[in-house]
């Protein structure tokens, strides 16, 4: 699998336009409130304003995991743009502002009605796991007439986002942005997101790794749950049998790469303590999509995926502190 590096740009990623709400919490909030550890909740306008009021004081940032990971990608060095919906609120003037200033595209007109921009509340246990509960707005309402041609084929990489396919006309933006890319010869990328949403969504997913999808990102328990398996490495194999190429993560483990017939197993990048995981899989994609745009190994492209989600998880928040290239 190559990228052709003389496209206007190395990935446009489609998903979710998110603020992020992020707090430390203790692990007996999480069961006065009956979350699920580690787990993406979709929440209602009304469980999103109760939980929001309970929660400690944190931060406040631009997140959406494809948004997450072309924010990577720029801080790499990488040419990345991306497509989402957000309202014409205070949040989405944030959203927007933080996109662009982190050296990332985004020119999607704002939605002058419906739902407001999206929020997902964060909280990080003191071991440094993050549980979210979602409030996706009018995020969710993304649809084909959002998805801009001449981007998507003037992109190397179209990147989507597993979390929103939860409506049928974000089902049916996706789809419409892969059949562009694949049409026009471009790689097509699809991230699983979180367990949850393989589970809701697994028939579908299947057809779409088999038909449309060449590059696939998933954690341990995203592809056990596509296979209904506890065996990591025949889930692994399954799903290297449907793609070109699959990049699994296995958090302090490392990562896992299969592609023809192929596997390397890359080991995480040694940090002193973990502060935060939320962002960690965003980033990990991030690094490999810039090594596939320079055309390295995709063992290569799985080290710098380890460098960018390495520098992630010692800080709040799911966006780098520092530049990345710096560390490359």
């Amino acid at each position: 699998m190559r990228a052709n590096p003389d496209l206007a740009l190395d990935v446009v990623g489609v998903g979710n336009a998110i603020v992020d709400v992020i707090s430390t919490v203790p692990e007996d909030f999480l069961d006065r409130h009956g979350l699920v550890k580690g787990a993406m909740t979709l929440i209602d306008t009304e469980r999103a304003t109760s939980l929001y009021a309970a929660m400690p004081p944190g931060i406040e940032t631009s997140g959406g995991s494809a948004a997450n990971t072309m924010a990577g990608v720029a801080s790499l060095g990488g040419r990345s743009t991306y497509i989402g919906k957000v309202r014409d609120d205070q949040l989405g003037e944030v959203f927007a502002h933080d996109t662009r200033n982190g050296g990332v595209g985004f020119d999607v007109p704002f939605a002058t009605d419906g739902e407001p921009t999206a929020r997902s509340l964060i909280q990080v246990t003191p071991d440094g796991e993050r549980t979210m509960n979602t409030f996706l707005g009018i995020s969710a309402f993304l649809n084909p007439g959002d998805i801009d041609q001449e981007i998507v084929e003037s992109a190397a990489i179209t990147y989507c986002e597993g979390y929103l396919w939860d409506r049928d006309e974000a089902k049916d933006a996706i789809r419409h942005a892969m059949t562009i890319a694949s049409d026009a010869g471009r790689i097509v990328s699809l991230t699983l997101s979180d367990s949850f949403c393989v589970d809701r969504h697994r028939d579908e997913w299947m057809d779409l790794l088999d038909d449309r999808v060449d590059l696939v990102f998933a954690n341990d328990a995203e592809v056990c749950s596509m296979f209904e398996t506890d065996d990591f490495d025949a889930a692994a194999r399954q799903i290297a049998g449907m793609v070109e190429v699959a990049a699994l993560t296995r958090s302090a483990e490392g990562s896992v790469v299969l592609a023809n017939g192929e596997r390397f197993d890359v080991p995480a990048t040694p940090v002193e303590r973990v502060v935060d995981a939320t962002g960690a899989g965003d980033l990990f994609a991030s690094g490999f999509i810039y090594g596939l745009s320079l055309g390295v190994p995709l063992e290569r492209c799985a080290e710098l995926g380890s460098i960018a989600a390495g520098e992630v998880i010692t800080h709040m928040g799911p966006r780098p502190h520092v530049q990345l290239s710096s560390l490359i």
